[in-house]
């Protein structure tokens, strides 16, 4: 042990990578559908690794909390401010109308049983799921005037003992009500449920595990020869593509050379052509084009999947099945294979809503798909290539967002550089959704930036709560466990029924959809989502996620404000 503590007392930020690199290892830990999750095992090897008073300074979790809040702004910046819409009204006021009964729980237990700021902030995060109010609240505690040093350091220790005795009934308690004990007492059978909702909106598509893929094509390509007497001879490729709806001829070759496509191509007997449709569609091709043949030797038809950001406000609210009609001339040759929100495929059915911000995929030959961004929206370059002036004005502009203060009717409250940031990361995203040439700050370094960020900070936020970690569990940990059972099933409980009476979401899929996205509960979603068995929760679950994910954060601050204990 002393060798340890000798060691990591040199060298810090190693013990800061062994806490992180064993508290995934024990994330990895699962039972039935509850994962422990490395967030949740970075804390609780964080607490045990700064038994040895590791010297760490505390100002490193401040840096990756601020980068980690940026980043969830930024990727749901798009999403929350195109689902602020009459449209999906009853879901926004569900998502929030569920965070503030969650806020109310927490303010309760903390009254009735005098809990200090910092346990009660730790309470609603492990409670609610949220990790980010460990950073919200931890900031605003830093900030407190009325409290000595010694009781803001004991504050924010056990903000992250709460969030770590609540933290796993709070993972486990969302899936048991959605799966569980709604369907349960309002009989419902949420697999029939989902392929009922599925089949009203056309079709339903089933949720693919990491490595899967879908082995039936939507989209083939064929070769046919234009015979004499067929009804394409004589026609020009479009005219042939106008009158089968879901094809298109990509390429007419003629004595072994491929011709230039163009308008005035008439199509004659002996011609090979290549058609690109929809696989259903090819039923009707013999009816015009008799005769399949193999591809020509050596022949290549060069096609791309070109991701495009909707950004043309004409289309926002608008069907995606509007948007596979508009002219010939435009989307000839042209199919779309995919559309994402907020990362998530959503199903392509022609009643499907669009909105500014979604990831649309186009497949087809470039020249087709220039045609069709110029209407539609900006090009997501597959080179990652960060803006760093947006990016670091974005941070720096979030950090003086953090220096606000203000009352609310007598209660301080200090926003911090977490709310700053999160609320800075929600402007850029929403601008780059707009503005694509600007602040663009790629997928995979977001995501990167985002998932280390968090990791830092908890894993800093165990290791500097380690030495008066077990006195605080010794002191709140029984009666703190069952608080946190309360604020994980009571804000479900009062919303769900606040939802189905109130505001009349009837339909169990949307229903359940709304409670575990108002908790912002990744995992209690997963549990859905395998109940379903199809994407059908997956809409209104986003909306209420972005949403909750927002005001959830937001709450961390207001119970440091409100909650006047101080340990």
């Amino acid at each position: 042990m002393d060798m340890l503590h000798d060691l990591f007392t040199k060298l810090p930020l190693m013990a800061l990578f062994v806490t992180i690199c064993l508290g995934y290892l024990v994330g990895k830990f699962t039972v039935g559908r509850f994962t422990l999750g490395g967030i949740s095992g970075s804390l609780l090897i964080g607490v045990i690794i700064g038994q040895f008073n590791v010297p760490l300074d505390p100002e490193i979790k401040g840096i990756f909390f601020a980068l980690f809040i940026y980043c969830v702004g930024y990727q749901g910046g798009p999403q929350f401010f195109s689902s602020l819409n009459l449209k999906s009204l009853n879901q926004l006021v569900a998502a929030f109308m569920m965070t503030l009964f969650g806020l109310l729980t927490v303010l309760g237990c903390a009254y009735l049983y005098d809990l200090d700021r910092g346990t009660a902030a730790g309470l609603a995060a492990g409670g609610l799921t949220q990790s980010a109010i460990i950073g919200t609240a931890g900031s605003s505690i830093q900030h407190l005037t009325d409290a000595s040093a010694e009781s803001i350091k004991l504050m924010q220790t056990n903000v992250a003992v709460g969030y770590a005795i609540c933290y796993i009934f709070g993972t486990i308690g969302p899936i048991l009500m959605v799966t569980w004990f709604f369907p349960t007492i309002m009989r419902w059978d949420l697999r029939k449920e989902a392929l009922d909702l599925a089949n009203k909106m056309s079709g339903g598509k089933v949720i693919l595990e990491p490595g899967q893929f879908d082995v039936v094509k939507r989209v083939d390509t064929r070769f046919y020869v234009v015979e004499a007497g067929c009804k394409a001879a004589g026609m020009t490729p479009w005219q042939v593509a106008e009158s089968v709806a879901g094809l298109a001829i990509g390429a007419v070759i003629r004595n072994g050379e491929t011709l230039d496509m163009k308008s005035s191509i008439i199509l004659k007997e002996g011609d090979t052509v290549a058609v690109t449709g929809l696989v259903k569609v090819f039923e009707e091709v013999p009816n015009w084009l008799v005769r399949e043949v193999a591809s020509p030797k050596g022949f290549q038809l060069v096609e791309e999947h070109r991701d495009i950001i909707l950004t043309n406000k004409h289309y926002h609210g608008a069907t995606l099945g509007s948007l596979q009609k508009i002219d010939l001339e435009t989307r000839h040759g042209i199919f779309i294979s995919k559309v994402s929100r907020m990362g998530r495929d959503l199903m392509t059915v022609p009643e499907l809503e669009l909105q500014c911000g979604d990831l649309i995929q186009f497949t087809g030959t470039t020249p087709d798909l220039n045609r069709i961004q110029k209407m539609v929206g900006h090009h997501v370059t597959s080179a990652p290539i960060t803006d760093f002036v947006f990016f670091g004005l974005g941070m720096a502009i979030g950090m003086l967002l953090g220096l606000i203060h203000f009352s609310v009717f007598g209660v301080p409250v200090v926003l911090g550089s977490g709310v700053g940031c999160l609320l800075s990361g929600l402007f850029f995203g929403w601008l780059k959704s707009r503005q694509p040439r600007f602040a663009s700050l790629p997928v995979g370094a977001s995501t990167f930036l985002r998932d280390f960020g968090l990791a830092v900070f908890v894993a800093v936020v165990g290791i500097n709560a380690g030495p008066q970690a077990v006195s605080s569990m010794k002191e709140y940990g029984l009666t703190l466990f069952f608080l946190g059972v309360v604020v994980t099933l009571l804000p479900q409980l009062v919303g769900f029924f606040f939802n189905y009476f109130v505001l009349r979401i009837k339909n169990p899929i949307e229903a359940m959809a709304c409670i575990v996205g108002g908790r912002s509960s990744n995992a209690g979603f997963a549990g859905l989502l395998d109940k379903a068995g199809n994407a059908t929760p997956v809409v209104t679950f986003t909306v209420c996620y972005a949403v909750a994910n927002v005001f959830l954060t937001l709450w961390g601050p207001v119970i440091v404000g409100i909650v006047s204990k101080n340990a």
